[in-house]
Order: C-alpha cells, then structure tokens, then sequence
C-alpha cells in the first residue's frame, strides 16, 4: 500500500540554498518525492497535509563522530571504585580503560540504545559511530539512524592486531543496509604500530572501506609520534604493556605519518585535528581528507582548540561531531554548533555550521546519497524546529542560535520513542 502525505512549515531550509516560504515535503513510502512550496506541491499531488506553522523544515542533523556505546560512561564512572580524577590526556586514556575493563557486554547494550535515544530525540538522524565490538553492530542495525559504522582497530603485537583487523572487516560486509552503510576505524596513530598502517591501507583499499582516524587530538600525540617523549610513552605505553614496541620514533607529525601509508585519502575522516601545522594542513587538502571538528571533546579534555581558521584558509571540508558522553556533556549537535559559533566567532558562521551539521557531514561519511538534504529521492528524515519567529532577513540565524527542535521524522515516521532502537 502506497502512504503519501505532505509534510509543510513557515519555512523550509536546505543547506547553500535560499529559504523557501511556506516549504514543504511530498513523502512516498518513506522517500522525499518532491520539495517546494505548499501550493505547488498541492497542484500535482492530493496527499494529505501536515503542516506546522510558525516552524522550519531542516534536514535531519549528521553527527560526524560518535562512541555512543560510551553513553553511559557518566554511571559507570560514579559506580566504579577508579578514583576518576584526569588532570590531563593520557591520564583520561587510562581512567577510562580502567573504568571499561569492568564492564561487560550486557552493560554496553542498555548503553548504544540510549545514545540512539538521545541522538534522535536531538534531531540527528545519522552517525559516524565508532564500533569496537563487531557484536554490538546488530543494535545500529535496528535502530532507525542512518550513517556509517566504523569498526575499530588497534593494537601493536601482529597476531592481536591480525585478529582485530579480520573481524573488523567480516563485520563490515556482514550486513550493510541501504542507509547504515561501514568502514573501518584505525584508532589513532599511537596506539596501531606502524607496521600495520601499510595493511590498513591495502585492507580498506580493497574492500572499499572508507576510513575514521582520530588525528592529533592532542600535544601528548604530537609529542609522542615525533620522539616517543612524554606521558604516553612513560605512562600510558607501560599501563598497557607496550613498552617492548617503543623505540621507533616517527620524526614527523601524526598526518606525516598517516600519509606516508597512504591513509589520507577522500574516503577518509580525520577527527579532531588539533595539534596540525600549514604543513599538515596543506597535506590533508591535497588529498581530499574530510575533518571532524569536535569542540566541546577538545575543550573538556584540555587539549587546545582545532586551527579553524586554517582549515578556512585551504578550504578543507568540515563537519562537526559530538564524540561520546565520556568527554562530552550531550549529544546533541545542536549543542555543538552553538558552542562552535561561540568559540570560533571569527571563523564559524551560522552558515558554516549548518553546513557541517547537513551536507558536510554526509559527504565526510560519504552518504551523502541518502544523508544531509531535503531532495528527491533522499531519505525523509527531517527535523520541524521552532521558536523561530519573523521573517526571512537573519533566519537561519535564529534557527540556529534560538531554534528548538520539536519534532523528529526518520523515513516520513514521527519519532516517539522509537521502539525499533535495538530492541
């Protein structure tokens, strides 16, 4: 059976494009069939009409960057017997591996769904969530987020890190759906050993696995990558027992690095990005690396705020994410842009963030088939903001500094709870 309806407000806002007044959706069993204004829409199709006056029609958010089996970290922190107390990086590292070697599979379940949770009831519709149990991806897979799933690899000692990338890669061409498509998540460049970025490279090249790499988050990475001084080599390597693989300093800048490999490519996500000089910067634009901002990650955990403005300057594409609940206080983007616009006045406008949040997002997770826009034949997942009173002149400045979202749609259903999240 064929449900047709459409979906109208006072406005209807796509990315780099002109408000439309009176904006609407013609949604066919789930998918955006046409877009405009109300009374055009009426013309050429008798659907039924549900419209939401004084209120704006935005695409569904796209988080670029999220650990939402991390949700529940806030709990497990006040309920475990680790005096959590970080004062820098790599002393959060260890804290939370401390707090995680207590958990088990059962309590990252309760976790996932409640950040799917969050994540919908905040207007994000679509995530690039890293995954370091392949066991867990059946729960993304009910839910109704779109995106991508990364799966996690890391580890020094070959036969380990063997293991971590095989399993990876079943998971990833286990089950795809349509719109929760997969790739591969390297964690960082100080916890894989060189040695196996070549591996990474040629893996994800052949499988077609796009990749999510965190990047010079923070002073204590740079330091480590370029020497091997630091807390990570004499605190965290011999926490974890690695200290028999230190003695290989890189001499270079983790995007050096990762780009001697081969590993910065347009299929690539760098999240983070903190600690990048000119140099870096001009190697990620040159190989068409899309970046994940995640600001208020940066500022909690002290690490130093990203070079925005450079990243303008060589005109690198952004999108923004929210990271997870251990290093952040929401997940919500909304929250985030409004912190990046107000920590990055000169660089960011509400333009750029909406930007990052819609379009940018999707095409740094490479959905943007399905993701990021109200069109044609995209998915009809869309958000109805209000509080956004007045006329066209500074709207998508209020929209973004004053709107509330008030209603959420995934493939043209209200969202109420969504019993399909994991359950």
């Amino acid at each position: 059976m064929t449900e047709e309806i459409i979906y109208s407000a006072s406005w209807l806002i796509n990315p780099n494009a002109p408000p439309v007044a009176g904006g609407a959706l013609f949604v066919r069993n789930g998918m955006i069939v046409a877009t405009g204004p109300l009374h055009m829409l009426r013309r050429s199709h008798s659907a039924p009409v549900l419209d939401f006056p004084g209120c704006v029609l935005l695409p569904g958010f796209v988080n670029a960057h999220t650990h939402l089996e991390l949700t529940h970290f806030p709990s497990w922190r006040l309920g475990s017997s680790v005096d959590y107390n970080p004062r820098r990086f790599t002393d959060w590292i260890i804290q939370l591996i401390k707090i995680a070697r207590g958990l088990t599979v059962e309590d990252y379940q309760p976790s996932i769904r409640e950040g799917v949770r969050m994540c919908l009831e905040s207007g994000t519709t679509a995530i690039g969530e890293v995954v370091t149990n392949p066991a867990m991806a059946e729960l993304y897979y009910k839910s109704s987020l779109a995106g991508r799933l990364y799966f996690e690899l890391l580890g020094q000692e070959t036969g380990h890190f063997t293991g971590k990338l095989a399993a990876a890669t079943a998971a990833a061409h286990q089950r795809e759906t349509h719109t929760l498509l997969s790739g591969l998540s390297p964690h960082s460049p100080y916890t894989i050993a060189h040695e196996h970025l070549a591996t990474i490279r040629d893996v994800a090249a052949s499988n077609a696995l796009p990749l999510a790499i965190h990047l010079s988050e923070s002073r204590s990475e740079a330091n480590f990558i370029f020497d091997e001084t630091g807390d990570l080599a004499s605190e965290f390597y011999p926490f974890v027992g690695w200290e028999r693989f230190l003695g290989h300093p890189a001499r270079c800048s983790s995007t050096e690095l990762l780009d001697r490999y081969g590993l910065l490519t347009p299929m690539t996500l760098a999240v983070h990005c903190v600690h990048v000089s000119v140099a870096d910067a001009r190697i990620i634009k040159s190989r068409g690396t899309h970046v994940a901002l995640c600001p208020r990650s940066n500022e909690l955990l002290d690490v130093g705020r990203a070079p925005v403005a450079l990243f303008k300057k060589f005109d690198i594409p952004l999108a923004l994410g929210t990271d997870s609940l251990a290093s952040n206080n929401s997940l919500s983007l909304w929250d985030e842009l409004r912190f990046a616009l107000e920590v990055f006045p000169n660089e960011l406008s509400e333009q750029d963030v909406f930007h990052m949040v819609t379009a940018g997002g999707a095409a740094a997770l490479g959905v943007s088939a399905t993701c990021g826009l109200l069109e044609s034949g995209r998915r009809a997942d869309f958000q109805v903001v209000g509080n956004c009173d007045g006329g066209e002149e500074r709207l998508l400045e209020r929209v973004m500094r004053e709107g509330i979202p008030q209603e959420v749609f995934i493939g043209g259903v209200r969202y109420t709870g969504n019993p399909r999240a994991g359950d």
